[in-house]
């Protein structure tokens, strides 16, 4: 079976790729989970709830449980690609103005090229 999206990493002018990175220092077991549910969306989409939710305007968020706690990784879809603009470990109800503000600006950075 063929995935409906394509999955990329936002990368930076500088070429850096925050969620890659973020993944990178995470335990495997967590990494493997996040990939696990991305790689649901990708062969799933559309998915709502309880794994993706939209947050507003072009932003998406991928909900994960991990053992002891929640990740989230926030993504914009290009096309058919899904591209992963932010990742990070949940530690409150809403997700936080922050994480959603630096996922906006990402994504203007990605409009603009």
């Amino acid at each position: 079976m063929n995935p409906v999206l394509d999955v990329r990493f936002f990368r930076t002018d500088a070429g850096a790729e925050p969620v890659r990175e973020w993944l990178k220092d995470l335990p495997a077991i967590d990494r493997k989970t996040i990939g696990e549910n991305i790689k649901t969306v990708q062969f799933g989409w559309p998915l709502g709830m309880p794994l993706v939710d939209h947050l507003g305007g072009d932003i998406w968020e991928v909900r994960i449980r991990l053992d002891n706690r929640i990740a989230r990784v926030l993504f914009a879809m290009d096309g058919h690609t899904m591209v992963l603009l932010h990742g990070f470990i949940k530690k409150q109800q809403a997700t936080p103005k922050p994480d959603l503000d630096l996922a906006k600006d990402r994504l203007k950075l990605l409009k603009r090229r």
